[in-house]
């Protein structure tokens, strides 16, 4: 990979964030109004906002009409379903990610905050940091989302007091610290207000740090390509067949998908897992021609010189740094299900492009999160944070997660109605974040 090709991933301007927070916090109505402050809204969307306002019987116009798109929700006034947007300002390109609020929606938030740069966590500045709040960072840690943003919002109710501020800064500072976040920024904002979101209008003096939107303008993202550990889940298998097929193609065999890390060069050994057989790369193709290189993310297709038995779910690794084959699986998992997972379920497990059966052996805890330490459980229900140990049918190619975010991470599905149940991570990352080992998880 060439140094500018390097240094332009770096540099990249989209930021992928998400919003989070408890019910009532004030969510939807500080994503309004950082879209409508920093001119992301058309016209005719203002009006439509003005109007349904004017309905409601409100004097003025409700931003967080903005972010919530459906019929129910409005009804309901409340947020339940992750709601993408996409803005840009002069120095950098979002999507966002809104989250809902409700603690039996935090599926939703591991959902949205999985693929995110940064997370925009809010705390009301009346109730200070919540039950919810803390699932939230231990979500964000156990994700390794790079940066944890907390505004402490409706700081106008409680008279933009300093004290009061400061006090829950430090509880969030050391909240975060036991959850092993890294990089964690509070800032006092009023989204009804419009203060320190996108504008600065001069109610909070003592405080000099960046607005909202300042400070999501300057975080790095986290689009640093691993040129290490070359890893390449397998999606389709390509094999050209009929009559149709010219000459050229008719031979042709080809492995699409996307590298999920690393770099991939012609020439380059390689092995295929689980199998194990070795190879190397003959050619990268692309809808726009051949590489002599390829790296993450980009999707394309691999050549191999030899014809290795290869079908989505495989994995290509780089031959001198592949992960191990295993089928037994410890990790920390997030359990979105309705029902509660005990010790001999049976569910589908998804890591990467591979799906295969998998019977829970044991649940070894639940994360207590005022503690924020694991303690003894034997089930885990709706919203827990907890360790359990899977024997699955046939291996996979797993990592820890605290190494390898994409390889790292998997899903445990119902195999009856193919609902997701768990979002999980391999490895023990609990103990990983609360002992500070946290070189590799951001360069993802």
């Amino acid at each position: 990979m060439s140094a500018q090709t390097v240094e332009t991933i770096r540099t990249s301007t989209l930021l992928r964030l998400a919003t989070a927070g408890s019910v009532d916090d004030g969510k939807s109505t500080l994503v309004g109004r950082l879209l409508f402050d920093s001119k992301s809204v058309l016209a005719d969307q203002i009006e439509a906002v003005e109007r349904v306002s004017r309905d409601r019987g409100l004097e003025t116009a409700d931003l967080a009409l903005l972010t919530d798109g459906l019929r129910s929700e409005r009804e309901q006034g409340i947020t339940i379903d992750v709601a993408y947007r996409y803005f840009a300002t002069a120095h950098r390109a979002f999507i966002l990610a809104d989250c809902p609020g409700h603690v039996q929606y935090t599926r939703n938030t591991v959902t949205g905050a999985s693929t995110a740069d940064a997370l925009v966590l809010l705390i009301d500045a009346r109730k200070g940091l919540l039950e919810q709040t803390r699932r939230h960072l231990a979500v964000a840690s156990l994700l390794r989302v790079p940066h944890i943003v907390v505004a402490v919002n409706k700081i106008d109710l409680v008279d933009y007091s300093q004290e009061r501020y400061e006090e829950l800064a430090a509880e969030i500072r050391a909240t975060a610290a036991s959850l092993g976040v890294a990089d964690v920024h509070p800032l006092p904002v009023s989204a009804l207000v419009g203060d320190n979101v996108v504008d600065r209008l001069g109610n909070t003096p003592w405080y000099e740090g960046p607005t909202l939107l300042e400070l999501l303008e300057s975080l790095p993202t986290a689009d640093e390509p691993d040129v290490e550990s070359f890893r390449f889940p397998v999606q389709l298998a390509i094999r050209p067949q009929g009559a149709a097929i010219s000459e050229e193609y008719r031979d042709y065999r080809g492995y699409a998908g996307q590298v999920a890390s690393g770099v991939v060069r012609v020439g380059d050994p390689v092995v295929v897992l689980p199998s194990g057989r070795r190879t190397t790369v003959e050619g990268i193709d692309t809808a726009d021609g051949t590489l002599d290189e390829a790296f993450a993310p980009q999707s394309v297709t691999l050549r191999l010189a030899d014809e290795v038995d290869v079908s989505r779910g495989d994995l290509i690794a780089a031959a001198d740094d592949a992960p191990e084959v295993t089928q037994d699986v410890e990790g920390m998992v997030a359990w979105l299900g309705d029902g509660t997972l005990r010790p001999g379920a049976t569910v589908l497990l998804k890591h990467t492009t591979r799906t295969v059966r998998a019977k829970v052996k044991d649940v070894v805890g639940r994360l207590d999160l005022d503690a924020a330490e694991l303690v003894s459980a034997d089930e885990l229900a709706l919203n827990d944070i907890g360790r359990v140990t899977l024997r699955l049918a046939s291996p996979i190619a797993a990592e820890e997660y605290v190494v390898a975010r994409r390889t790292g991470a998997f899903l445990l599905i119902d195999a009856h109605d193919g609902m997701t149940l768990a979002a999980g991570m391999v490895g023990d990352a609990l103990a990983a974040v609360r002992h500070g080992d946290l070189t590799a998880s951001y360069a993802i």
